[in-house]
């Protein structure tokens, strides 16, 4: 039985184009300092212009290729068995027209959004209702109640997002980031499933 090497796929990395992956690169080893440090080194992959923006890599390849290289050493996978490598694309300068744009009708559709739910709640007759009680007067606009609630309003959508423009009011991730985590979740998943059906049919063909 050879020298033990662990090895821990990195669950996804970003990479520049055309990059030589090595092994540091997608993984962490655990071995003694002169297997760990040759390892690290060792060429995995070339990414290529025909990879597009996505390249997955799986352990069993990984351990293949180490095996062949190194038949005296034992390899062992733990934690994920494949590694997804985004290729970094240089992102596009936006355009201030479009950028404009786009807030100007998430602005318009947020506020009918919540024009419409106070309509169908009949916001203002509960305020109307709310300072009779508190009053025993009537007022068709008592604006002590409803400017505090619009004020209050908005705060409730800041402390909810927990954001200010990009400040991070607290360390706690906000409901739209726990989304796009499980969305990047299935996304990451999808893409594995659909290499590893792709390869299927490689093997088949």
């Amino acid at each position: 039985m050879g020298e033990q090497v662990y090895i821990r796929l990195r669950h996804k990395i970003k990479i520049p184009k055309e990059k030589k992956l090595l092994l540091k690169d997608i993984a962490f080893i655990t071995a003694n300092d002169h297997w760990r440090k040759l390892l690290e080194n060792t060429f995995i992959y070339q990414v290529k212009k025909d990879d597009k923006n996505i390249v997955v890599l799986d352990i069993y390849s990984v351990i293949q290729l180490l095996g062949n290289q190194h038949p005296n050493l034992e390899f062992q996978s733990i934690g994920p068995n494949q590694t997804i490598a985004y290729i970094d694309v240089s992102p596009k300068k936006p355009r201030l027209f479009i950028v404009g744009f786009i807030w100007l009708l998430l602005f318009i559709g947020s506020g009918m959004a919540i024009m419409n739910f106070h309509y169908d709640v009949s916001m203002q007759e509960v305020q109307q209702h709310l300072h009779y009680l508190l009053t025993g007067k009537s007022n068709p606009y008592p604006l002590w109640l409803q400017i505090p609630y619009s004020i209050g309003l908005g705060l409730g959508m800041i402390l909810f997002f927990n954001h200010v423009f990009k400040k991070r009011i607290n360390e706690e991730p906000s409901p739209l980031e726990v989304e796009i985590h499980k969305y990047q979740q299935e996304l990451d998943n999808y893409v594995i499933l659909h290499e590893n059906e792709m390869s299927k049919n490689d093997d088949h063909d």
